[in-house]
């Protein structure tokens, strides 16, 4: 992505979303505002820069902006947490942008120990992806949960292609939009995070060009980590099932990302992770069967 884009995309986005009364401004009474939200010269008096400097901020050139800077602006537009940690990114990215892209971390293999302790989590649904939201590595459980992308699995299963152009995925969110718009969300985070990864950069280029949807979605610059909510979903075998997701970085791979999803104690879904577990290996035991019953010339 090009950082200068993001960054003009994002601060303006920002400040579209805010009325001079959410700031403490006075109310302008009935006249007539040319432009959504706040203006560029309320954003810099209240961030204490001058017109100018927040102007040439927000044409993207915000390479060297000190912290302090960063900071005012994050409190006047009103940023949570994410998307604090978004604009830091996008400056620390401003900083190194002559740097060379480097090459994006081929989506296998992975190094075996991480696959043994992928495995080792019986039971609930878990997976190893990377910033574009490849997978690269799932458990039995996970590759149960997501039965309608390993369905008919492509070369390598994408979370953000199956999320905005698989028919499959329209039936299986209980909310299509709203799974859209995390996609949108995951993917601005992970490029503000790592600019010169090019296989992101793809990702949302593939999804940009062929998806209307997608486009309007990320028009709404929304950034959020994707590490700690509700997964519901219509399960084609347990029915409607709410998962709570836990996502940690894995520290000794930077840019891949363990996800996990749990049941609450108590609830149904906790009776329903134990049915798609049986549902699991029974089928996984039946696919094992039947290509060892196979015929070694059918099997070619």
């Amino acid at each position: 992505m090009d950082n200068s884009t993001e960054v003009r995309e994002f601060l303006a986005a920002r400040r579209a979303r805010l009325s001079p009364a959410d700031v403490g401004l006075p109310d302008p009474g009935g006249r007539r505002r040319r432009v959504q939200g706040l203006r560029r010269e309320e954003v810099a008096i209240l961030a204490g820069v001058s017109t100018e400097y927040y102007a040439r901020l927000e044409r993207g050139q915000i390479a060297g902006v000190s912290d302090q800077v960063l900071d005012a602006l994050a409190g006047v537009l009103q940023l949570n947490e994410d998307e604090r940690e978004h604009l830091t990114n996008l400056a620390r990215a401003a900083q190194t942008s002559r740097r060379p892209r480097r090459p994006h971390r081929a989506a296998s293999p992975l190094r075996p120990s991480l696959e043994a302790a992928l495995n080792a989590i019986t039971g609930a649904p878990a997976f190893i992806r990377n910033g574009a939201m490849d997978i690269l590595a799932v458990n039995d459980l996970g590759r149960a949960f997501y039965q309608p992308l390993y369905a008919a699995p492509p070369a390598q299963p994408n979370l953000a292609i199956f999320n905005v152009f698989a028919p499959a995925a329209q039936t299986f969110y209980s909310d299509w939009i709203a799974a859209v718009d995390a996609t949108v969300a995951v993917l601005r985070q992970e490029a503000g995070r790592d600019p010169y990864n090019k296989r992101i950069t793809e990702v949302i280029g593939e999804l940009s060009t062929r998806s209307e949807t997608f486009r309007d979605r990320w028009a709404n610059a929304q950034v959020r980590r994707h590490d700690a909510t509700a997964k519901t979903a219509l399960h084609p075998v347990v029915g409607d099932i709410t998962l709570q997701l836990v996502g940690t970085s894995l520290i000794a791979e930077p840019g891949l990302s363990l996800m996990i999803y749990t049941a609450l104690p108590g609830t149904p879904a906790q009776d329903q992770l134990h049915l798609l577990g049986t549902w699991a290996a029974t089928h996984t035991d039946s696919d094992e069967d039947a290509a060892a019953h196979t015929h070694p010339e059918e099997q070619r």
